[in-house]
């Protein structure tokens, strides 16, 4: 047989089953707790009401939701909940997140309301035992371990069922590697305008980093969805339990209540 077809045919055969290794998630866990659920995307917000506040989180509790929220790291290592690294667009001061310290940071004010960003210890305890995904943000860095300690020490306060999810494949990786009897999610979309390159996020894209994480779910852009083939496969594949965000409005929640297992929702903004 000619060294051609040999190559071919590993080609044909081996490249798959290598797409498949790397992004297959991890054998199915009892994930009912977070099951048919809808979570409120930062909180329960609007126009009045600012993502990531207390008020925010209070009033997705007093309407019986579960809550989705966001953990980075100050430069005095305090956990708070925030989702953008840069405070220009809830504060109108362009500075990261990661340069103030939290002194610092509370001199500054979420949307011009009375509302500061929050410790995450602050938010836990408002939520009480709120069903709650953390989603672990990577502008402390792709690998940093730091804040996966922490966050897991925080969480480990908490009454209430919890999951943690993150962009970061070796965040997320974290809790597999030490505490693996936590359930976590593997978030994704159609990346682009980012630093890592087009290889980096062809591979973010189409979930192959799973290989690093083995998440127990994927989280994916409501809207990108149906236009990544990796996820595409992958659900075809592997039938894994499956949360989207962040479809907006009834009608959006509907067609996302028939495609996937669990929703993280915003309110339709006026």
């Amino acid at each position: 047989m000619r060294k051609s077809t040999i190559a071919g045919l590993l080609t044909a055969t081996g490249l798959p089953a290598l797409f498949l290794y790397l992004m297959a998630p991890n054998a199915h866990r009892d994930v009912s707790d977070f099951q048919g659920k809808r979570y409120a995307h930062r909180g329960l917000h609007n126009h009045v009401i600012p993502e990531n506040s207390l008020a925010a989180f209070q009033r997705a509790k007093e309407r019986g939701l579960g809550v989705e929220l966001d953990v980075q790291m100050t430069k005095d290592k305090q956990l708070v909940v925030f989702h953008d690294g840069n405070l220009k667009r809830m504060c109108n001061v362009d500075v990261n997140l990661r340069d103030l310290t939290y002194e610092e940071l509370c001199a500054y004010r979420l949307k011009e309301t009375d509302e500061k960003i929050p410790l995450f210890s602050e938010v836990l305890k408002v939520l009480g035992n709120v069903n709650l995904i953390c989603e672990i943000k990577s502008d402390n860095g792709f690998k940093n371990e730091e804040i996966c300690q922490k966050t897991y020490a925080h969480l480990m306060t908490y009454p209430g069922k919890f999951c943690v999810e993150s962009f970061s494949p070796y965040l997320t990786g974290w809790f597999r590697k030490n505490h693996p009897e936590i359930i976590r999610g593997q978030l994704s979309c159609i990346m682009k305008n980012n630093d890592h390159g087009p290889v980096v996020n062809f591979a973010l894209t189409n979930l192959l980093f799973n290989c690093v994480s083995r998440p127990d779910f994927i989280a994916y852009d409501f809207k990108d969805a149906k236009r990544s083939p990796g996820l595409l496969l992958l659900r075809r594949i592997f039938q894994p339990f499956c949360v989207c965000y962040t479809p907006k409005g009834e009608e959006e929640i509907a067609e996302a209540a028939h495609d996937f297992d669990t929703i993280i929702f915003e309110e339709e903004k006026p």
